[in-house]
C-alpha cells in the first residue's frame, strides 16, 4: 500500500460517509456516522449543522484509523452534500435556525407563485412547475414566515457552502448547486437579478457567496484548528464540491454526452451531459457548466422507486419473510426468485410509481400510485415484478422525453442499492434497450468527491483525466431484444394511464388532505 491518498466525503440525508482512496480509485477504508433528522411539522424536515459536524469528525477519524494511512500521506479532500439543504447564517456564520433540508416541502405555495412568474430563468424547470425543494422557494418561505431570521441573516447558502466555510474560512459557492437549484447561468450573466426581484427576493443575492467556483477548484487550504480536530494535515487543499448525485456522475465517469448516470435508491435520478443547451417541458436543466465547464447537464427523476419496493416488502410479504428467514436469505432474494420466471408485463399488470408524486416529466406533487389489471391469478411474485417493471417504465418515459428533445442516452452507468438485484437491472436494460454498466466502486458520490480532491491537489489536470484513471467498469448488462419488444406495449400503457386520471387523482388527494387525520 503506497500513497498518496485522498479523502472522499459524502454527506447524505441520514449520515456522513468518509472514504480513503488511493490514486487509482481503490478504496482503502470507509467509515460512517449518523445524524438525526427532525420533522417538527407535517411536510417539514430539518437538521442541525453541529450534529453534521460531530458526525463528520467521528467518521473522518474512524476512516483514518481503519486505513492505517499516516495523515501526512493524505494530500487532498473533496466533499458532496445533499442539495436544496438551505441555511441562514449570522455575521459570524452561526446558524440562525435549523437547516431546512432537501425533502422539506413547506414552501409549496411559494413554489406555485414562483412558477406563475413566468420568468425566463424558469427554463431550468422546463418552463413548468417549480419544485418546493429548491432554494429560492425555501428562502421566500423564510422571508414571509420568519422575517426576523431572514433580516438577521447576513449569509444564505446551502450545506456545501457552510461546510466549505467551516473547513477553509472561505465563503464561496459551487457552480454545481448554484446552477442546478439557484437559477445561476454563467452563459447568461450569472445571477438572474430580475428573477429574484420579481419573486420578492431582490435582496437575497447580496447574502449569497461572492465567488462561484468550478468543481475541483481549490476552495482554500484546510484551517489549522480544523485539521487538528480531524487528524489531518493543516493546509490540505480542499476542493470545491457540490450536490451528492451530481458528484456521483464524476464517480461513475459520466462526463461526456451519450452516457447517463443512473442513481438508484429510494428514488431514481437520471443525469447526463449535453454538448448543447437543452430546455424543454418535462426536463430539468440543461444546467450550464454544472459539472463540466463548457457542457450542459440534463436531469430527470422519479420520486418513489426503491421506497415503493420497500413499502411492498414491509406491508404485504409476511409469508415470504418467514420463508426467507427459514432459508437464511434476504426477503428480496426470495422475491426476486418468485418474480424472475414471470413473463415480461407480469401477465397484464401495470403499476405507476407515483406513490409520492411525479418529479419528471409531469412535475406533479399530487400524482399518486396506481396498480391496474389485477386478477385472481396474480401472486406476490407478479406484484413484485410489476412494481419493478413500473419503475423501469417510468425511467423509459423520462428517456423518451429526453430523446424527443434531442438528448439520446446510449449507455446508463448505475449506482445504488437496486444494482444488487440482477433482475431489476436487467428489466431496466430490457425496457429501455440501453446497456447498463456497473462500476467497481459502487459508492459514486464518495469516489467522485475523492476525484475532486485529487484534482485540487494537482495530481490530475482535470476531473476527466482523474475519472479515466480512478473509475473502473466491473460489468455490463446488455438488453434482450425479444423482451424489449414485448415491453413496448406495456410502456405505452404506462404512459397513457395517468393523463386521463390526473384530475380525478388531484380531487381525491385534495379531498383526503382536507379530512381530519385518522
Amino acid at each position: 500500500m503506497t500513497g498518496p491518498y485522498v479523502l472522499g466525503i459524502d454527506f447524505g440525508t441520514e449520515s456522513v460517509r468518509v472514504g480513503v482512496f488511493d490514486l487509482t480509485g481503490q478504496p482503502v477504508a470507509f467509515a460512517s456516522q449518523p445524524y438525526p433528522l427532525y420533522h417538527p411539522h407535517p411536510g417539514w424536515a430539518e437538521q442541525k449543522p453541529d450534529e453534521w459536524w460531530a458526525a463528520f469528525v467521528g467518521a473522518t477519524r474512524a476512516a483514518l484509523a481503519k486505513s492505517g494511512v499516516p495523515k501526512e500521506e493524505i494530500v487532498g479532500l473533496g466533499a458532496d452534500c445533499t442539495s436544496c439543504t438551505v441555511l441562514a447564517l449570522d455575521e459570524n456564520f452561526q446558524p440562525l435556525c435549523p437547516a431546512i433540508i432537501w425533502m422539506d416541502v413547506r414552501a409549496a405555495d411559494q413554489a406555485r407563485r414562483i412558477a406563475a412568474s413566468g420568468h425566463p430563468a424558469l427554463k431550468y424547470n422546463g418552463y413548468g412547475n417549480v419544485s418546493a425543494e429548491w432554494l429560492p422557494c425555501k428562502v421566500l418561505w423564510l422571508k414571509e414566515n420568519q422575517p426576523e431570521i431572514y433580516r438577521q441573516a447576513r449569509y444564505v447558502g446551502e450545506f456545501i457552502d457552510w461546510l466549505t466555510h467551516r473547513l477553509t474560512g472561505e465563503w464561496v459557492a459551487s457552480i454545481n448547486n448554484t446552477s442546478i437549484r439557484w437559477y445561476y447561468d454563467r452563459a447568461d450573466g450569472g445571477w438572474p437579478a430580475s428573477f429574484y426581484e420579481q419573486i420578492g427576493l431582490g435582496d437575497l443575492i447580496a447574502k449569497f457567496p461572492g465567488r462561484v467556483l468550478d468543481l475541483g477548484q481549490v476552495a482554500g487550504p484546510l484551517r489549522a484548528e480544523v485539521a487538528a480536530e480531524l487528524g489531518l494535515p493543516a493546509g490540505l487543499p480542499v476542493a470545491e464540491g457540490g450536490a451528492d448525485a451530481f458528484i456521483a456522475m464524476i464517480g461513475l465517469n459520466v462526463l461526456q454526452p451519450g452516457k447517463m448516470a443512473f442513481i438508484t435508491g429510494s428514488s431514481h435520478l437520471h443525469l447526463g451531459q449535453s454538448a448543447q443547451p437543452l430546455h424543454a417541458k418535462g426536463v430539468f436543466g440543461a444546467y450550464t457548466d454544472a459539472v463540466v465547464p463548457g457542457q450542459y447537464t440534463v436531469e430527470g427523476g422519479q420520486v418513489s422507486t426503491g421506497s415503493v419496493v420497500k413499502w411492498f416488502k414491509e406491508n404485504f410479504c409476511g409469508k415470504e419473510a418467514a420463508l426467507a428467514a427459514e432459508r437464511g436469505v434476504e426477503v428480496y432474494t426470495l422475491l426476486n426468485e418468485l418474480a424472475a420466471p414471470i413473463p415480461a408485463g407480469s401477465e397484464g399488470l401495470v403499476v405507476l410509481d407515483y406513490w409520492q408524486g411525479n418529479r419528471t416529466p409531469y412535475i406533479d406533487p399530487e400524482a399518486r400510485g396506481i396498480i391496474r389489471g389485477l386478477s385472481l391469478k396474480h401472486t406476490t411474485g407478479h406484484l413484485f415484478r410489476a412494481i419493478i417493471e413500473g419503475i423501469a417504465y417510468g425511467t423509459e418515459h423520462i428517456l423518451r422525453t429526453f430523446r424527443a428533445n434531442g438528448y439520446v442516452v446510449e449507455e446508463m452507468v448505475a449506482a445504488g442499492g437496486p444494482t444488487k438485484s440482477e433482475l431489476w437491472m436487467q428489466i431496466h436494460a430490457d425496457v429501455s434497450n440501453v446497456p447498463i454498466s456497473l462500476t467497481a466502486v459502487a459508492d459514486g458520490p464518495a469516489l467522485g468527491s475523492a476525484i475532486l480532491g485529487a484534482v485540487a491537489a494537482g495530481l490530475y489536470p482535470d476531473m476527466q483525466a482523474a475519472a479515466a484513471r480512478m473509475v473502473k467498469v466491473a460489468r455490463r448488462i446488455e438488453p434482450d431484444p425479444a423482451r424489449h419488444a414485448a415491453y413496448q406495449f406495456y410502456v405505452e400503457q404506462y404512459i397513457n394511464t395517468y393523463p386521463p386520471l390526473q384530475d380525478l387523482i388531484h380531487q381525491t388527494v385534495r379531498h383526503s388532505a382536507a379530512q381530519p387525520a385518522g
